[in-house]
């Protein structure tokens, strides 16, 4: 699995009720069924993707996050999964509502557009950089809506959701998390990663005191 599919399945209590968004080929899926004893299942976009992860015994679905959530009933699953794909939906503010709604816990994992190497590139060149993470010509890319980590920050902020754990990691291996500053994460970090949970209201005897 790649490092932050690794991280996430380490952010996920064994045998919880797991939805992945964009589950891709189900490694994700695979690891938690085997590993964690997980009730696990997908949406894919990507019918080949779907087709390989049926073949291989996985619960995965053709769809897509934009549209499809809304089917699902209220607080479905524990935890519900997407992973590097905020970026490429059309609407990721209901996006994420929708992911709260369905589930107790949202995780989401994103490539961090704020990351020095972006920003060298776009102020040397003045053009659409092009690195490992962000490796498709502008005109050709599915990522409609990149986004830095104080930005996802400020949106977690507006919407009220609360920030259980997060991480900017980099994207070549094993290396430590940065973890103590917001803005050395979203200078240094290539990808994030966040666990959220609904800010739930307060109880009467809550609001009484």
């Amino acid at each position: 699995m790649r490092l932050d599919q690794k991280l996430i399945a380490q952010m996920i209590a064994p045998g919880s009720r797991v939805l992945d968004i964009g589950s891709g080929d189900g490694s994700l899926i695979d690891h938690l069924f085997r590993e964690r004893g997980c009730d696990a299942r997908g949406i894919e976009i990507d019918m080949q993707e779907v087709t390989r992860s049926v073949a291989h015994g996985l619960p995965v679905v053709h769809g897509d996050a934009d549209h499809d959530l809304a089917h699902y009933p209220d607080e479905s699953f524990d935890y519900v999964v997407l992973q590097r794909t905020l970026q490429a939906v059309e609407r990721p503010r209901e996006v994420l509502r929708q992911m709260l709604r369905i589930g107790r816990h949202a995780i989401v994992s994103f490539p961090n557009f704020g990351h020095w190497e972006l920003r060298l590139k776009l102020l040397t060149t003045g053009r659409m950089p092009n690195t490992a993470v962000w490796s498709t010509p502008w005109f050709a890319t599915p990522n409609i809506h990149p986004c830095t980590i104080r930005d996802f920050l400020a949106l977690c902020s507006d919407e009220s959701y609360r920030v259980i754990d997060w991480m900017a990691i980099d994207e070549e291996g094993e290396r430590a998390p940065w973890r103590r500053s917001i803005r050395l994460a979203n200078l240094f970090g290539e990808q994030a990663l966040f666990l959220l949970g609904r800010n739930e209201p307060a109880s009467r005897d809550e609001r009484l005191k």
